[in-house]
């Protein structure tokens, strides 16, 4: 199935089109394939040779289907949300042949000038067979005039089989008034899952991740990175369990910048279920260091400059 691009692009406004740059880096129709939702509906899609998108019959969202093999291809699945008051939930199922190695981009992005509540959840659920190597990108963001709040609550669920890889990048860019991301995984023999989140947060934002992994196979390993900056009355939480229940490898680490009232609690546990498990988690708040500040505005930006670049080049 394939949209004509000039059809799609003509029938998307500023304010859809903004989004979809903000969440997907898309400016025009993406190559490759791609499912594009709006309010609870599709709106456009294509698929390639390699590459089949299906709506589910059962309830909301779509299956991908990934062809073993595959190379050098690119899924785009972003969500926006434009109608206020609009309650969303989608249940996306990516199916990862052997030996696929592929880039998959997700996000979701939110307009509301009302004061009443719009609302995404995501539940995506990958299946990566054996060999199989995937590059998950998911942002998130939130913008409109109005009181109404901005939620967005992802949930990602992963199966490594043997062999298998999966780095993913998340980041909550600006304007998402609550958010609960939850991230579960199982990792089979000689798997790897690489997790870098990233998350600003302001006003009076709350923010919680909660990660579960379970490093079921000999010589799985996970490494999870978490930067975060909690600006004016944010709370924001951190939550990890690592399951070590084989011969593996798992680190840790939270890093967060804390500013004005904000409020961040970091609970990294990890559990040793086998002997030659190797555990690590590490966990830092604080704030801005002066000596940053004083280096940077000695080279002639005012405070307020010299912290916005440290913000900046933090959660980079």
């Amino acid at each position: 199935m394939s949209d004509d691009i000039s059809k799609i692009e003509n029938k998307l406004d500023t304010i859809e089109l903004n989004l979809l740059k903000q969440i997907a880096d898309i400016e025009k129709t993406p190559m490759g394939a791609y499912n594009i939702r709006e309010n609870g509906a599709g709106i456009a899609r294509n698929t390639t040779a390699n590459i089949d998108i299906v709506t589910k019959a059962d309830k909301p969202g779509i299956d991908i289907i990934i062809k073993p093999n595959t190379k050098g291809e690119s899924v785009h699945i972003p969500v926006i949300l434009t109608q206020s008051g609009f309650n969303d939930v989608v249940y996306n199922d990516f199916y990862i042949g052997e030996n696929a190695d592929v880039v998959i981009v997700a996000g979701c992005g939110i307009h509301n000038n009302s004061c009443e509540t719009s609302q995404h959840d995501g539940i995506h659920t990958f299946h990566l067979a054996k060999g199989a190597k995937v590059k998950y990108i998911e942002k998130h963001y939130g913008e409109g005039t109005g009181t109404g709040s901005k939620v967005l609550n992802p949930q990602t669920i992963v199966h490594l089989e043997e062999g298998s890889f999966l780095e993913m990048e998340t980041v909550q860019i600006k304007g998402v008034t609550s958010t609960v991301r939850e991230t579960k995984a199982d990792l089979k023999d000689n798997t790897n899952l690489v997790i870098t989140e990233r998350i600003m947060t302001a006003n009076n934002q709350t923010a919680k991740t909660i990660f579960d992994v379970d490093l079921n196979g000999k010589n799985s390993s996970v490494h999870v990175a978490s930067r975060s900056i909690a600006r004016d009355n944010s709370i924001q939480e951190f939550v990890s369990n690592v399951h070590g229940n084989n011969q593996c490898f798992g680190h840790v680490e939270c890093d967060a910048i804390i500013m004005d009232k904000a409020k961040v609690i970091s609970t990294p546990q990890i559990v040793a279920n086998h002997i030659d498990s190797s555990l690590v988690h590490e966990a830092a708040i604080g704030k801005i260091a002066g000596e940053q500040l004083i280096k940077l505005m000695s080279l002639g930006l005012t405070e307020k400059e010299a912290e916005e670049q440290i913000i900046s080049g933090f959660l980079k």
